[in-house]
């Protein structure tokens, strides 16, 4: 995929150390948190995700998604993991997790594992960010050291979720402005967006695309609308990914200048607009992307997390203790 120069290894690991620097004086976190405390968590995470993407490819996606929509969502916490109760409404059951963001129960089991080896240790917001690490690692992606040392939250906020979550049907300025609300530039958004080189995604969030748009390729538009009629079949799935649906590289970028995004949202970032050189930059730079993906991963990582005596440690990533 054209990350292993050296000069390009060099680029990469100087980066991650600045990066590393960077986060562990100004965010709390540091990615030697458990060192002592919980030594074997990051094989036991490794482990646990290496079994779940060998069942199903999707999964490395699954958890990358699932990570992103936490984030987004009142900071890093772990809040999407919170089930609904009689008494608490979370953020499973918002517009852009129902029916869509998966994965949990893949959580659930490093969890059960990690609760083994280090009770009342380890929160499940870090295990989330190890495991969407180690999801995109196993699909080919980069590594870095992972920022640690979060807690998690007591409560969600479903109306947060619905309204901190960009839609696929989102413009380029609204991209742009829903991550810089989070300090995420442009770029660590059009990097962010690669994340879609792996993955599946349902008609309902494409149809528009497919029937209403200008902005795509005939040919793989009739493609789409094969398995995603104009009515019915909302949950038929189709890769973000045409070309390479299970390996995370750079191809996204190219379906982009051939105009084959899937999501309105995709296809936004090579649109006439502001992104498109850096779209193109991608497309036939895999380390340019492999970079910068991982400098926006550990930002979007280092927004708003729970520290100190902030949130708790729970027992059970789907309630509060």
């Amino acid at each position: 995929m054209g990350f292993s120069s050296s000069s390009s290894t060099n680029r990469f690991l100087t980066i991650c150390l600045l990066s590393l620097l960077a986060f562990s004086v100004n965010g709390q976190l540091n990615p030697n948190f458990y060192a002592t405390r919980c030594p074997n968590l990051q094989i036991i995470v490794r482990s646990v995700m290496a079994q779940a993407v060998a069942r199903e490819t999707r999964m490395g996606a699954s958890i990358l998604r699932l990570f992103f929509h936490d984030c987004f969502v009142n900071g890093c916490d772990g809040s999407i993991l919170l089930d609904d109760t009689a008494n608490f409404t979370g953020e499973k059951n918002a517009g852009p997790n129902m029916n869509s963001v998966r994965g949990f129960e893949v959580i659930d089991a490093i969890k059960t594992q990690v609760e083994a080896a280090c009770r009342a240790t380890v929160s499940c917001a870090d295990i989330l960010a190890l495991a969407a690490r180690d999801g995109v690692n196993l699909l080919g992606g980069p590594t870095w050291a992972v920022q640690l040392g979060r807690r998690d939250a007591r409560t969600a906020s479903q109306s947060a979720a619905n309204s901190n979550l960009p839609g696929p049907g989102s413009s380029l300025s609204t991209l742009i402005s829903m991550f810089g609300a989070k300090q995420l530039t442009a770029r660590d958004m059009t990097a962010l967006s690669g994340a879609h080189t792996i993955g599946l995604a349902r008609c309902t969030t494409f149809r528009g695309h497919i029937y209403n748009d200008g902005n795509i390729n005939s040919t793989f538009a009739a493609l789409r609308k094969q398995t995603c009629p104009q009515s019915g079949g909302d949950g038929n799935l189709a890769p973000l990914d045409i070309q390479s649906p299970t390996r995370f590289d750079n191809v996204y970028y190219q379906n982009l200048i051939s105009q084959r995004g899937l999501l309105h949202s995709d296809q936004e970032l090579f649109n006439g607009g502001s992104q498109d050189a850096l779209v193109r930059t991608y497309s036939t730079n895999p380390a340019a992307f492999s970079n910068d993906f991982v400098m926006a991963m550990i930002k979007m990582g280092n927004v708003s997390p729970l520290t100190g005596s902030n949130g708790e440690i729970r027992l059970n990533c789907r309630k509060v203790n």
